[in-house]
């Protein structure tokens, strides 16, 4: 089966890099066109961690979309700005016309216990995990509602959004509001032949959990933790017998959820883990 989302266009945050940039190719590789947002900058609270991501690697996926014959639309924004948000939308529909997948996929994560956390570290994490998913759809669902098309909004959210996540009790409190998120949104929406889920995803092979902080997470015995020695670990938490899920895996469900075939799907958690929710 091919074309599954011909003819429709998609809202892509977090797009230049990892899960956003697969889900922008995947979607234009089944016929979407695309409207990409990424921040291309750094957070104080991140970046001791790993790097966010950069103009080169949002031109490259500008390049893989193009490559495959749809077009794409690609902004700086950050999603904490609502209105810098609604610039990079109104931009996108000026040319498309309309959207019909939201993929509010733009997070960012930090490590510590959660009565030692710093005041920006929670805000921060709040700001983009939870606002910024709201910030995404607040802009996209009015658009939406009058063109009258109906369509998908996606919210990615995590296993943590289902279960405790020690040393990221932010990200967890976030990816859990995301949920309720969701669900009422599910409600409000449904009038409209909107329809909204979460994506739930596990450990996925980006630099959100290929980075030291995450391999000392999994490895806290080890001197020099590294992939290597956090390989274990990963497994561990999964019932199928792998460290980490591939983007393309998250993306494969995106589609899914962004297409007609799930067209009466709408207000449930879709996990994407390996079965780490259920070991």
């Amino acid at each position: 089966m091919s074309g599954r989302v011909e003819g429709k266009v998609a809202f892509i945050t977090g797009a230049a890099r990892g899960q956003g940039r697969s889900h922008a190719v995947r979607l234009a590789g089944e016929g979407a066109d695309i409207i990409a947002v990424d921040i291309c900058g750094n957070i104080d609270t991140v970046t001791p961690l790993y790097p966010l991501a950069t103009d080169q690697e949002f031109q490259e996926t500008v390049a893989q979309v193009e490559a495959l014959g749809r077009k794409i639309v690609a902004v700086k924004a950050d999603v904490r700005d609502l209105a810098g948000l609604q610039k990079a939308f109104d931009s996108g529909i000026e040319q498309f016309g309309h959207v019909d997948i939201v993929v509010a996929n733009a997070g960012i994560i930090s490590f510590g216990r959660s009565w030692e956390l710093t005041t920006e570290q929670w805000q921060d994490m709040i700001d983009v995990n939870l606002t910024g998913v709201f910030n995404t759809a607040k802009v996209a669902v009015p658009s939406m509602i009058d063109a009258g098309r109906g369509g998908s909004i996606l919210f990615t959210s995590s296993t943590a959004g289902l279960k405790g996540m020690p040393t990221a009790g932010h990200y967890a409190a976030a990816k859990h509001a995301v949920v309720g998120l969701m669900r009422t949104m599910a409600k409000e929406l449904g009038q409209y032949n909107i329809r909204v889920n979460t994506i739930n995803p596990g450990s996925t092979d980006t630099l959100m959990i290929q980075n030291p902080g995450m391999y000392e997470m999994m490895s806290p015995d080890d001197p020099e933790p590294s992939q290597d020695t956090a390989v274990p670990g990963f497994a561990s938490l999964n019932m199928l017998p792998v460290p980490w899920i591939d983007p393309a895996d998250v993306s494969n469900a995106v589609l899914f959820l962004g297409s007609d075939e799930a067209r009466y799907v709408t207000g449930v958690t879709f996990t994407v883990d390996a079965g780490l929710c259920v070991k």
